[in-house]
Formats: structure tokens, C-alpha cells, sequence
């Protein structure tokens, strides 16, 4: 088994750096290289969006929460997720497209805030790209500790080198190729994904005998082997709906996928492939938990977040199983790779030209995005290099600080045509602060209770943009006018 998976993952590792080598070919400029032109196909778009937003939470954590707590938690956040996702793309898809190109055809979502609120002194540029680089550093850290897990307990190997192993690989082929690389590679991960989505809950039921014997062999679980979600409260329910309902309005990584399509017609049948793609995969995730949970009943496994690693090993033939354990890795390279990217196209464009060279060359910026790659994916290995490290609750972190952060000033600029600098810049601050406290003061027990930290975020940082887009000037007449071509 481990000499068939090794050669399984090489070949893989393989494809994904002559990937990034014919990306890098097909780069002509800087846009390209962040951006690809905006020239990004519905199919390609919609699959490779889901890829990069599930990430290897989707194959671990969300099953591994599913097996942990029972069927409740699990789908009251799959739930939350499909509503989230489908306004994201509906109402927010097309115009971020639109409105990005019409306010001086911003490039990363910082840039578009600023330019959207004629902010010259680049403050709202800054502060962004410090909270987009400092979240993400948790968002990637979940991904390479998912890909320790792997390599651990599929090969016996240290945890620390898995991780380091899919760090060189991610950081080769996305520094080189840039964002064709990303995104072909997503697409190829994506497929490969969904597949191992649907065959493993199939097998797993055929391999009982049926649904029936699944249903019987979960009631047979005792119920104290379950963890707190078996009996989930109302904040509970609360907490795991608006994970996906908030979380989604956000992301810059999915932001950064909205910019790129080519048409609006593209993003509306983008919107499809993607929906059909995030429910199959959401869903089977939350099946596996459920078949995973039945299958190895009352003895259960030490680490819940491996259930999908130990059915895949108990119940498919070495060579297969090798094949859906690429799923595991796809899922975790998809996400990476696009996370360094946009964090490092931030770092590049919102800082380093932004603040400190202007009117800095092309070649330039190649050179400073790639060094930024590189200093982002060394922290983030810090971070996971902990073996102790849950990828839920990194996922969870990360996600509640995009989307408090950045989630209100998005939506709000482009819907309240009288949304100002003082407003977004008080926006992210509050978000982004408010998610950092509120995590700490509830491990503290200073807040007595759990609630989801992007609740209070996103409820705080709304408040502060209608109340400080009330102080200092109000919206120009330009900013009024770029306001309603971006609604055309």
C-alpha cells in the first residue's frame, strides 16, 4: 500500500509542477499572472471556485465533525453553506465583476475598497491586505496540517515532513505559473474531489449491506460516545447556519475568482456548474460522516477528523485507495494555492507598490509577488508544524475573520451608494478585531457562552460602516456617478 501510494502521490506531484511550468509560459504580463486576464470560463471558473473554497476541511474536518458530533451539527451547517454560496453568486457575483472593472479595474479586493472610496492616503489598502495576510495564514496553515495528517497515517511518515513536502510543491508551481496554474490545477482537483465524495459513502453502504444497516449501526452508537453537537443547542444551530450564510459574502479567494470571469453571461452559468458541484461535494462530506460512523460503531477512532483516511484504507484495493487519497491531497493543494496567491498578490500590489514603489516594473513585481509566496508559506508551515492543530478550528477562524472583515464593507459598497472611506476602513477594523477578541474572551470563559465569533463580527462591523460613513465628507459626485454605471 505505501509503495503504491507513493508512487501514486509522485505522479501527481509531478502533474502539478508541469502544470505551473506550461502556466507560467502562458503568463505574458502581471495581470495574467494574478488575474488571467479575465478570461475565466464558466466551467472551469465554477469547478475550481468550489475547489479552492472547500479545502481539505471538506474531506477531513467537516466528516470528522459529522463522526464526532452526530448528524445535527454537520448538516445545519450544510445547510447554512448552500443559502450562503447561492446569494453569493447570485446577488454578489457579477456585480463585484462589474463594479471592479468600472472603479479603475481594481485587481485584488483592497485595491477595489480604496478605489471604491477614493481613499488616497492607501490607509483602507493597508489595513486590508494586514488582515488578509495575517487570516490566511491560519486558512493556509489548515490545509498543510490536513496534508500532515495524510502523510502521517497513510505512510507512517513524520507529520512535519508531510507538511513541508506539499509546502515545496504548492509554493513551486504557484509562484511559477500564477493564476492559470491555480485555476487549471483547481479544475483537475475539483473532479478528483467529487469523485472521491460519491464513491466512498457508496462503497461504505454497499459494504454494510445497505442504508438500513447504516441507520441501524449509528443507532447502535452509544450516545455518550458522542461530543456536544448530539444534543446542539439553539446558539449551536445558530452558530453552524451562519458559518455559510455570513462566511460566504467575504472570502477574497473567492472574490478573486468573481473579478476574473470574462462575462456576466460566464458567471451565471459559472453559478451553476459551481452549485451542482458544492452540493454533491457538501453533502457527500456529510455522508461520510455518517457511513464512517456506522462503520466503526462503538469503537471509535482516535482522531475523528482521519475518518475519511480509514474507510478509505478498511474498504478500497491498494490501488484505488491511492487514487481517493489524491482526492484528500487534492482538496488541500487547490486551496493552498490559491490562498498564496491572493495573500501574496495583497502583500505585492497593496503594500510593497502601494506604499512603497509606485511606479515599480513588471519584472519588479514578478520577483516581490514570488518572495511574497514564499514568506507567507513559511509562516503558515510554522503555524501548522503543531501535530495538535484541528483544521476545523483554523478553517473556522480564518473564515469568521474574512468574513466579518471584509463581508459588510464589500456588500455595503456595492449596494449603498452612500458607503465612505471612514465607513469600510471602521468596517474592517471592527470585523477583523472583534473576531480576534471574541475567539480569545470565549477560551477565556469571559464570555460565558458559544456563539460563532463572524456573528458578532459581521453584526459589529455593519454597525460601524452606516455609523462612520455619517462622519466626514459624504460620497462625491464622481463617486455617486462610478456608483450607478456599476448598476448598468
Amino acid at each position: 500500500m505505501d509503495y503504491i501510494s507513493l508512487v501514486v502521490f509522485s505522479l501527481y506531484f509531478i502533474f502539478m509542477l508541469l502544470v505551473g511550468y506550461l502556466a507560467y509560459k502562458k503568463s505574458n504580463n502581471f495581470s495574467d499572472y494574478v488575474l488571467g486576464g479575465r478570461e475565466l470560463g464558466p466551467v472551469v471558473g465554477g469547478i475550481s471556485t468550489g475547489a479552492s473554497d472547500m479545502s481539505g476541511w471538506l474531506l477531513l474536518a467537516f466528516p470528522g465533525a459529522v463522526y464526532a458530533t452526530g448528524l445535527s451539527g454537520g448538516l445545519w451547517m450544510a445547510i447554512g453553506l448552500t443559502i450562503g454560496f447561492y446569494l453569493n453568486w447570485k446577488y454578489v457575483g457579477n456585480k463585484v465583476r462589474k463594479y471592479t472593472i468600472v472603479s479603475g479595474d481594481a485587481q485584488t479586493l483592497p485595491e477595489f475598497l480604496a478605489n471604491r472610496t477614493r481613499d488616497t492616503s492607501k490607509v483602507i489598502k493597508i489595513v486590508s491586505a494586514l488582515f488578509i495576510i495575517g487570516f490566511f495564514t491560519f486558512y493556509v496553515s489548515s490545509g498543510l496540517v490536513a496534508g500532515g495528517l495524510l502523510f502521517e497515517q497513510t505512510f507512517g511518515i513524520s507529520y512535519t515532513f508531510g507538511i513541508l513536502l506539499i509546502a515545496a510543491v504548492v509554493m513551486i508551481y504557484t509562484s511559477t505559473g500564477g493564476f492559470f496554474a491555480v485555476t487549471w490545477t483547481d479544475f483537475v482537483q475539483g473532479i478528483i474531489m467529487l469523485v472521491a465524495v460519491i464513491l466512498v459513502p457508496v462503497v461504505t453502504i454497499f459494504a454494510m449491506g445497505g442504508w438500513n444497516d447504516v441507520i441501524s449501526g449509528v443507532d447502535q452508537v452509544s450516545s455518550n460516545q458522542l461530543n456536544a453537537f448530539s444534543g446542539i443547542t439553539q446558539l449551536g444551530i445558530i452558530s453552524a447556519l451562519f458559518w455559510g450564510i455570513l462566511g460566504y459574502f467575504g472570502q477574497p479567494h473567492v472574490i478573486l475568482r468573481f473579478m476574473a470571469f470574462n462575462s456576466a453571461k460566464d458567471i451565471t452559468l459559472g453559478r451553476a456548474v459551481y452549485t451542482s458541484w458544492n452540493v454533491i461535494a457538501m453533502y457527500g462530506a456529510v455522508l461520510i460522516g455518517v457511513v464512517g460512523l456506522a462503520f466503526f460503531g462503538n469503537n471509535r477512532l482516535d482522531n475523528p477528523e482521519s475518518v475519511f483516511i480509514q474507510l478509505t484504507h478498511a474498504l478500497f484495493h491498494p490501488i484505488i485507495a491511492s487514487i481517493l487519497l489524491v482526492a484528500l491531497l487534492a482538496a488541500v493543494m487547490s486551496t493552498v494555492s490559491t490562498q498564496l496567491l491572493v495573500s501574496a498578490t495583497s502583500l505585492t500590489e497593496d503594500i510593497y507598490k502601494g506604499l512603497f514603489r509606485k511606479n515599480a516594473k513588471e519584472k519588479e513585481m514578478f520577483w516581490i509577488i514570488r518572495g511574497s509566496i514564499l514568506l507567507i508559506i513559511a509562516f503558515a508551515t510554522v503555524v501548522g508544524l503543531d501535530p495538535n492543530s484541528s483544521v476545523l478550528d483554523l478553517v473556522g477562524y480564518a473564515w469568521a475573520g474574512f468574513g466579518a472583515a471584509f463581508g459588510p464593507p464589500l456588500l455595503f459598497s456595492l449596494f449603498w451608494k452612500d458607503t465612505t472611506k471612514n465607513g469600510v476602513l471602521a468596517g474592517i477594523i471592527t470585523g477583523g478585531v472583534t473576531v480576534i477578541l471574541w475567539s480569545s474572551l470565549t477560551e477565556r470563559g469571559v464570555i460565558p457562552f458559544e456563539l460563532y465569533e463572524l456573528i458578532p463580527g459581521f453584526l459589529f462591523s455593519s454597525l460601524a460602516i452606516v455609523i462612520f460613513s455619517k462622519v466626514g465628507s459624504a460620497p462625491t459626485v464622481d463617486m455617486r456617478r462610478e456608483f450607478e454605471m456599476a448598476k448598468k
